[in-house]
């Protein structure tokens, strides 16, 4: 009798871990399959920078949750769906992208995504403002032809920066699209989280593809610096967004604002809704596009904007600290090649700066893979000397002589990889072996600086982003020359439509008409 109770409870025990595993097979294989993938980068066409495919830092498979907060092992997304992660790349603001680093790139996506087919969703997490060598829209190229690996039913959801530009093709070959709703990007994981959600939903109420998508090009053509939603008009703007997409019939809506420094005919403003409700989602573009129209000429800059010398100036003059001066011209977080030395060479001039006892000013930073390895030879305390940055972008300033003391060395940035300070005078610079923007106050602390105690700290950016907004006691943004510079009229664009705002400011007022973009299986 033990052998038969003992029989049968193991006899229960296997059928019960096996129908637990059939449930939980059946479980998932209802679940939705949905693959992710994208390619994210600001490219600007007015700097003789190219970016290289090790520049994307891409991840692949499992890794790439890691990403996104909203993915994590216990989160509720990670168990509505089975998730086929393919390769997502994200690279540094930065020169055009060479056609091999893009075909070598998609490539790889494209054959990752054909190992799981079929699947009924797509993440798809981009910028909108890549631009390759010899291609116009590579967005558009690249969305087609994931197309032709997945075909036309699966649907798309689109990530996007605002600071994108949705081409009529993008447009066509996605079915729900978002873009973030503040510049600085705060919203960023929200705004991803948010197109992942609208997917999910349209898969598991089995809605599919919204019926309708409504796209208007807004012939405005601004740089982030004077479209920021902190302050007027951007934030009233951006702030209508957001009640469009609670009304019953509409799933989503954006404005881009487009990307100023590349000179391709999609580079513009843009609005997108999509829905259910024809007469709603037409409705809506209309409304936010004529409401970016309408407050064109309100744009300015987010700061005051002064000369070098003036910033400098005034810097000097002030008893505010950190006093903080952003170096736009050259900024890397929106495309410049980071190693332009115009600004440099002016500070290092100053006779301000020249004694020990001279305001103290951090400058973040310039590229010198050279000079750091000098720097790391000699060692913390002792002398250097050697010359660093326009190795890429030499048209405004050859490369600067930097003659100090090395303060400090740190190994292991993901993107400067190494790091290096050296003392020239008042003046703390911040030397790179790969170019890297500084945007946290442990950027500058994990090498021995304190910026919240400099006189002066100057960063090669353009607005600055929140945490370096809330340390300032005062700031003014330079005008600087560089790839990204904010004069646009002198950079010269050719292929852009035309008119363009502020380009052609005597221009008619356009046709803001939705224009309904067909579905992606039609």
């Amino acid at each position: 009798m033990k052998k038969l109770a003992l029989f049968l409870t193991l006899t229960i025990l296997f059928y019960g871990c096996n129908q637990s595993k059939d449930n939980e097979n059946r479980d998932s294989d209802s679940l939705p399959r949905i693959a992710i993938a994208g390619l994210a980068i600001e490219s600007s066409t007015f700097s003789p920078a190219q970016t290289e495919e090790d520049a994307f830092l891409a991840r692949t498979g499992e890794d790439i949750f890691n990403m996104y907060p909203f993915f994590s092992t216990d989160s509720a997304n990670r168990k509505r769906a089975n998730w086929f992660p393919t390769l997502r790349g994200h690279a540094i603001p930065g020169g055009i992208v060479t056609r091999e680093a893009y075909e070598s790139l998609v490539t790889k996506t494209l054959e990752m995504l054909a190992e799981n087919l079929p699947y009924d969703g797509l993440f798809f997490d981009i910028h909108g403002a890549m631009s390759v060598v010899g291609m116009d829209d590579p967005e558009g190229d690249f969305i087609i032809r994931i197309r032709e690996v997945i075909g036309d039913e699966t649907i798309i959801s689109t990530s996007m920066d605002l600071h994108g530009s949705v081409s009529w093709r993008l447009a066509e070959n996605t079915d729900l699209i978002t873009c973030y709703r503040l510049a600085p990007h705060e919203d960023a994981m929200e705004s991803k989280k948010r197109t992942v959600d609208n997917l999910l939903e349209r898969l598991e109420s089995g809605k599919g593809k919204p019926a309708y998508k409504a796209w208007i090009p807004v012939p405005i053509l601004l740089p982030g610096e004077k479209t920021s939603t902190r302050v007027e008009p951007g934030k009233s703007l951006y702030a209508k967004v957001d009640p469009v997409t609670k009304e019953e019939g509409i799933v989503d809506a954006g404005i881009w604002i487009g990307y100023a420094w590349a000179d391709e005919p999609r580079n513009q403003a843009y609005v997108m809704v999509t829905g259910d409700d024809r007469e709603k989602v037409g409705s809506a573009a209309e409304y936010l596009a004529q409401s970016f129209w309408d407050v064109r000429n309100e744009f300015d800059f987010i700061a005051p904007v002064a000369t070098l010398k003036e910033s400098l100036d005034m810097a000097i003059a002030s008893d505010k600290k950190p006093f903080m001066i952003s170096d736009m011209g050259d900024n890397p977080t929106a495309g410049g090649a980071g190693d332009v030395t115009w600004t440099l060479h002016e500070v290092l001039a100053r006779p301000e700066f020249k004694n020990e006892d001279g305001p103290s000013l951090i400058y973040a930073s310039i590229p010198g893979p050279e000079f750091v390895e000098k720097a790391v030879a000699s060692g913390i305390g002792n002398q250097v000397e050697g010359w660093a940055g326009a190795a890429v972008d030499d048209r405004f300033a050859p490369p600067v002589k930097l003659s100090g003391t090395v303060t400090a060395i740190e190994h292991g940035d993901r993107n400067a990889e190494t790091e290096v300070v050296v003392k020239i005078g008042s003046v703390s610079v911040i030397v790179t072996k790969k170019r890297k923007p500084y945007h946290r106050e442990n950027d500058f602390t994990r090498l021995g600086l304190s910026p919240r105690e400099s006189d002066i700290v100057m960063v090669k950016i353009g607005y600055l982003v929140p945490e370096l907004y809330d340390m300032r006691a005062d700031w003014i943004m330079a005008l600087t020359p560089g790839g990204v510079d904010q004069d646009l009229e002198r950079l010269g664009h050719k292929r852009i439509n035309r008119p363009m705002f502020p380009l052609d400011r005597g221009m008619l007022d356009p046709d803001l008409s939705a224009q309904f973009v067909p579905l992606s299986h039609e």
